[in-house]
C-alpha cells in the first residue's frame, strides 16, 4: 500500500519533464554550435582560427578522402640528455607522446613506465628512433649556470680593500680593530678570545673605506683562518711587542704567503714596558719577512690598542697598500661572494653573514651557497641596520637560507628558483655520495685492518652543538686530532643550535657526553637527560672543551670545578629603578635564586651574559635566596640588555674528584 502513491508522483514527475519546452535550459541543444547573425556581428565565440590552420585542415581532410596517407610535418630537435632521465621527462623534451615512447621501449625489449628512470645509451637509441638529435650532457653541466662571464675593464669600480686580521690569540687583534672602529667587543668575549668572525666597515682619516675581517686567534680556527685569507685582499698581522713572534703568528705568516696577499705587520703593546719591537723585527727575518726598518719591501707599523698610537700610520699603510693594488670591481651584475660565518637564529632561521666580492646582492635575489639555496629576505649591515643592496666588498648577514651553509662556501645569485634548488640538489647528492665513498672501506686489506684498529683502539664519543657553524667546524677538527694509537675521540654529531631532545637520545644510545659551546639544552632536553643519565656540558672557551676532551680520553683527571645548576628564572617584566638602573621581575620556575651564585643570562637558549647579581629583591626587602614558584626582582652587574622573555640560569661551582 506505501508503494502506490510513490509511483504515481513518479509518473506525474516524468509527465512534467515531457512538458518542458525545447529552448533556455531545455534538453534540446542542436542550435548551440550555429552561428547567428547577431553573434557574428557582436564578436562573440572567442578565438577564431587562422586561414592557414582551416587550409591545413583541409588538405589532411582531402589527402584522407584520397586515401593517402596523413604526414605532419617532423621538427628534428636538439635533445639535452644527462646520465639518468625518466621516461615521462624524455618523452617531454622530445615533445613526443608518452605512449610513443613507452611503445617503442617496449619493441626494444624494455619495459618501463612513464615514471620510471632509464639510463643514458637507452634514452640515446630511443631519441635517434624518433628522429632527433641527441645532447649528452652531465650532471654538473648544472652549475654551468653560475659560470662567470669576463667583465669588461670599463665596467669596473673601484671598491674598498678587505683586510683580514691575523695574529697569535691574545696579541690585540681585536682590541686594535676596537680602537680602529671606537667600539668594545672584547668585554664581550669571553676569556678575551674571539669566538666568532666579525666583519666591520671602517672609514680611514683620508675617506679611503676599509673592510676588516677579524679573524680568531686560536689554533682551533686554523680552517676558518685559511679560508679568511682566500677573500682577502691584504692581511695584517698582529705581533705584540712584549711577545715576538708565536706558533700562531707563523701560522698566520704561512696563510698570507699561500694567499699571495701582501701583508703589513702591526707591531702592538708598544706602550708596555717590557716592549722591544726590534726583537720582533728580527724574529721575523727567520721566517723570511723583511721588514722596511731592515730595509725590506714589508710595511711594519708600531702601534698601542690602548693608548691609540699609531693608529693613523696604520690606516695609511693600508690605504697606501690598496691604492698600488688598484682594487676594482663591477657592481652592475649578479652578485658573487663568500660566507664568513653561519649560524642558526632562533627568531631568523639561519643566517650567513656573507662578504660580497662582485656585482651587487639586492633584497629579492636568488642564490645558491655550497648545498644551499635561498631568496633574500633581509640584508643586515654591520651595524645592525637593514639595508635594500650591498656593494662589492660590502660585509652583511643575509636572511632567507633553507639551511646553515659551511663558512667558506662561495655565494651566486641566480635566475629562478628552479636553477638554484638543482644546483644545490645536485651539489649535496655529490658531497654524500663523497662522504659515502671516503666512508667505505674498499678493499678486504683495508676491511682487515680496520677491525684490527677498531679492536685496539677505545673510542671516546662526543656530541657536540655550539653556536654558530664555524665554531662547530674548529671544534670537530680539535677533537679529530686529539688521542694516538690507544685512544681517540669520535664526534658522532656535531650542529648549529640550542641542545635538543634528539642530541639527548643520539647521545645516550652511543654512551657519550654532550658539550654545549655557547648554547644551553631546552627544558625537554634537559628533563630527558636527567633521566638518563647523559652528562651535559656547558662550554664558552674552546680551551676549557678542548682541555677537558683532552684529559678524558687520557684518562688524568684532575679535580674538576663542576657547575651545579640550583635554579632558573624567567624574566617576567622589566623595570627601570633609578639609582639601580634595569630590573627584571622574575618567577623562579625551578630550584632556587641565591644572591651568591653566579648567573647566566639566556635569550632563545644562547648565553648573552654570564656575571653576578647586583640586587635580589623580594618585595621591598633584599633576600639571600627566593624559592621555587616565588617572585622576585633581579639586577645584573654590569649588564643592562634584558627583556621579557629572557631566562636566567642560577649555578654553583664545586671541585670535584674526577674518576673516568
Amino acid at each position: 500500500p506505501g508503494s502506490g502513491p510513490r509511483k504515481a508522483g513518479d509518473r506525474d514527475r516524468a509527465d512534467n519533464k515531457k512538458a518542458k519546452p525545447a529552448g533556455k535550459g531545455g534538453g534540446d541543444n542542436r542550435r548551440s554550435g550555429k552561428l547567428t547573425l547577431n553573434q557574428a556581428l557582436s564578436g562573440e565565440g572567442g578565438r577564431q582560427r587562422s586561414m592557414a590552420q582551416m587550409k591545413r585542415k583541409q588538405e589532411r581532410a582531402r589527402q584522407k578522402a584520397m586515401g593517402g596517407p596523413v604526414q605532419r610535418e617532423k621538427v628534428t630537435r636538439d635533445v639535452q640528455l644527462p646520465e639518468m632521465i625518466t621516461v615521462g621527462e624524455l618523452a617531454n623534451r622530445m615533445a613526443e607522446r608518452v605512449a610513443d615512447v613507452v611503445k617503442s621501449l617496449m619493441n626494444n625489449g624494455i619495459m618501463a613506465t612513464q615514471n620510471q628512470s632509464i639510463d643514458a645509451d637507452t634514452a640515446e637509441l630511443i631519441i635517434e628512433d624518433f628522429g632527433h638529435r641527441v645532447v649528452r650532457v652531465s650532471d654538473a653541466d648544472v652549475e654551468q649556470v653560475i659560470e662567470q662571464v669576463k667583465d669588461k675593464p670599463e665596467d669596473l669600480q673601484d671598491r674598498a680593500p678587505i683586510i683580514t686580521v691575523m695574529g697569535h690569540v691574545d696579541h690585540g687583534k681585536t682590541s686594535l680593530l676596537d680602537a680602529i672602529r671606537k667600539t668594545k667587543v672584547v668585554s664581550g668575549e669571553a676569556g678575551g678570545i674571539t669566538q666568532h668572525i666579525g666583519a666591520y666597515q671602517v672609514d680611514a682619516a683620508n675617506g679611503t673605506r676599509l673592510t676588516f675581517l677579524d679573524t680568531p686567534g686560536h689554533a682551533a680556527f686554523t680552517s676558518m683562518r685559511a679560508r679568511g685569507a682566500h677573500v682577502t685582499d691584504i692581511v695584517v698581522l698582529v705581533v705584540a711587542a712584549d711577545d715576538a713572534v708565536m706558533p700562531q703568528t707563523i701560522e698566520a705568516l704561512n696563510h698570507a704567503k699561500a694567499a699571495k696577499v701582501p701583508m703589513i705587520v702591526a707591531i702592538n703593546k708598544i706602550d708596555k714596558h717590557e716592549a722591544n719591537p726590534d726583537k720582533v723585527r728580527t724574529d721575523l727575518l727567520q721566517h723570511e719577512v723583511i721588514v722596511e726598518k731592515m730595509s725590506g719591501d714589508v710595511q711594519d707599523v708600531e702601534v698601542s690598542a690602548i693608548s691609540g698610537k699609531g693608529l693613523d700610520q696604520l690606516l695609511e699603510a693600508i690605504a697606501l697598500q690598496s691604492e698600488i693594488l688598484e682594487l676594482k670591481a663591477n657592481p652592475n651584475r649578479p652578485a658573487q661572494g663568500a660566507v664568513i660565518e653561519a649560524q642558526l637564529d632562533v627568531g631568523r632561521g639561519p643566517v650567513a653573514t656573507v662578504l660580497v666580492q662582485n656585482g651587487t646582492l639586492r633584497r629579492g635575489d636568488i642564490f645558491v651557497v655550497g648545498e644551499q639555496w635561498g631568496k633574500v629576505r633581509a640584508l643586515v649591515d654591520d651595524k645592525g641596520e637593514r639595508v635594500e643592496e650591498a656593494g662589492p666588498s660590502v660585509p652583511v648577514e643575509v636572511l632567507g637560507l633553507n639551511g646553515t651553509p659551511e663558512a667558506g662556501d662561495v655565494l651566486n645569485v641566480v635566475e629562478t628558483e628552479a636553477q638554484a634548488r638543482e644546483i644545490a640538489e645536485y651539489r649535496a647528492s655529490a658531497a654524500k655520495e663523497k662522504r659515502a665513498a671516503a666512508g667505505a672501506a674498499t678493499t678486504l686489506e683495508q676491511l682487515m685492518a680496520k677491525a684490527k684498529d677498531d679492536q685496539n683502539v677505545s673510542e671516546l664519543p662526543v656530541v657536540v652543538k655550539s653556536d654558530v657553524q664555524g665554531s662547530a667546524e674548529a671544534i670537530v677538527q680539535v677533537m679529530e686530532k686529539i688521542g694516538n694509537d690507544e685512544v681517540r675521540v669520535r664526534v658522532l654529531h656535531s650542529g648549529v643550535g640550542a641542545i635538543t631532545e634528539s642530541d639527548i637520545g643520539l647521545a645516550e644510545a652511543s654512551g657519550a657526553p654532550v658539550f654545549g659551546f655557547n648554547v644551553r639544552a631546552n627544558a625537554p632536553a634537559r628533563q630527558a637527560a636527567n633521566q638518563k643519565g647523559v652528562e651535559i656540558r656547558y662550554y664558552s672557551v674552546i680551551y676549557d672543551l678542548v682541555d677537558d676532551v683532552k684529559a678524558a680520553a687520557s684518562g688524568l683527571l684532575s679535580n674538576e670545578i663542576r657547575e651545579k645548576f640550583i635554579g632558573y628564572a624567567n624574566i617576567k617584566e622589566v623595570f627601570k629603578v633609578s639609582n639601580v638602573g634595569k630590573v627584571a621581575g622574575c618567577l623562579v620556575t625551578e630550584g632556587v635564586a641565591r644572591r651568591s651564585a653566579g648567573v647566566r643570562l639566556l635569550r632563545d637558549n644562547v648565553v648573552i651574559h654570564e656575571g653576578t647579581l647586583k640586587t635580589l629583591k623580594r618585595f621591598k626587602d633584599e633576600v639571600s635566596e627566593v624559592q621555587s614558584g616565588q617572585e622576585c626582582g633581579m639586577a645584573f652587574e654590569n649588564h643592562e640588555d634584558i627583556r621579557p622573555g629572557d631566562v636566567i640560569e642560577i649555578f654553583e661551582r664545586e671541585s670535584v674528584e674526577r674518576s673516568l
